[in-house]
């Protein structure tokens, strides 16, 4: 798992668009970069459509906000689409940069384990340093965006 004052591991995704993105695109800027378990689920739609929402105040601050999942290109094509999403969404099928991350772990569900993204938002500073990490009881799906706003990572 990636901690707090680590520098942010750089990565190369392709976006809902087919766009190579890397982290290191952003250098310079204020990330937002948060992963989340499975397009089109219920929590994954609140936290999306919470950034959606306070999408405006984010680039009013220069930031950028990144989602991550394993969701394929359609997938995220067909969700950004549904919910009207304005930010980057990235596909890793092969949870390749959500291994990096230490965020794909072991998760139970009606008694069955089985290997799934641990939702977690990493914030990254100008220098593409991790200054805040959310996760557990500090994340909720349907206010994410806001208590960002409210933290004093974009002031």
């Amino acid at each position: 798992m990636m901690n707090i004052g680590d520098k942010a591991l750089d990565f190369t995704l392709e976006d809902k668009d087919g766009n190579k993105i890397s982290l290191s695109d952003f250098k310079g800027k204020k990330v937002v970069l948060y992963f989340y378990p499975k397009d089109n689920t219920s929590g994954c739609t609140k936290q999306a459509c919470n950034f959606r929402d306070n999408y405006p105040h984010f680039i009013e601050k220069g930031a950028v906000v990144i989602g991550v999942s394993k969701d394929s290109i359609k997938s995220h094509i067909n969700f950004a689409s549904k919910h009207e999403l304005p930010f980057i969404l990235l596909s890793d099928p092969e949870t390749e940069v959500i291994q990096k991350y230490g965020i794909w772990k072991e998760k139970k569900m009606y008694g069955k384990s089985y290997m799934g993204v641990v939702r977690t938002t990493f914030l990254i500073n100008e220098d593409g340093i991790i200054v805040d990490i959310m996760d557990g009881k500090r994340l909720k799906t349907s206010t994410n965006a806001e208590d960002i706003l409210k933290s004093d990572f974009l002031k």
